[in-house]
């Protein structure tokens, strides 16, 4: 299953996303707004490509399975900090509260999931259905914000943004209990 080499091409893509991330940061601090859209779209893009690749021609690898979530973290990390931190002629920033919520539920889960590592087995940190859900909404949320700051947006594009927000924080807040209650199960026995 794991390649002679650590460089396959989804690893090879899943750098090209981290490399990206600081133009990312870039173009949404400088109001490049379209810019920094079509930069998260790439690297979503990428994402998805780097998955197919290393499912369809067995390229999956260790470094693989550790590089491509985290390269996923830093991007979702930095995209909300900026978005939430009202950076020039941003019209839709995420709200900072829903920001945080995101980036602590994540930061947790990865202390406990390191400070426990040797207690668990690798299947228990896979992601459940709830927590792909969570993630997809907050792909959705952060992808709408940058597609409606560099639209310049006002209130009449996306009346339902405020409650997206709202959907983004509630599945934050119930994955992040039902991977406790998982973890807890799985330490337990």
């Amino acid at each position: 299953m794991t390649p002679s080499s650590p460089l396959t091409l989804p690893n090879a893509l899943t750098l090209l996303r981290i490399l990206a991330i600081p133009f990312f940061a870039i173009a949404v601090w400088y109001g490049h707004h379209w810019q920094a859209f079509l930069l998260f779209a790439a690297a979503g893009f990428t994402d998805l490509l780097d998955g197919f690749i290393a499912r369809t021609f067995n390229q999956g690898s260790a470094l693989g399975a550790v590089l491509d979530p985290a390269a996923d973290k830093l991007l979702m990390t930095t995209a909300f900090v900026l978005l939430a931190w009202r950076t020039q002629g941003m019209t839709a920033p995420i709200p900072v509260w829903v920001a945080i919520l995101a980036i602590t539920r994540d930061l947790v889960i990865s202390f406990y999931a390191f400070a426990s590592v040797d207690r668990l087995s690798d299947s228990k940190f896979h992601p459940s259905f709830l927590g792909k859900l969570s993630t997809a909404m907050q792909l959705i949320a952060v992808s709408l914000g940058l597609f409606f700051n560099a639209l310049r947006y006002r209130p009449w594009m996306d009346p339902f943004l405020p409650e997206m927000y709202w959907m983004v924080a509630a599945l934050v807040l119930a994955s992040g209990i039902h991977y406790f209650m998982r973890a807890t199960r799985s330490v337990a026995t």
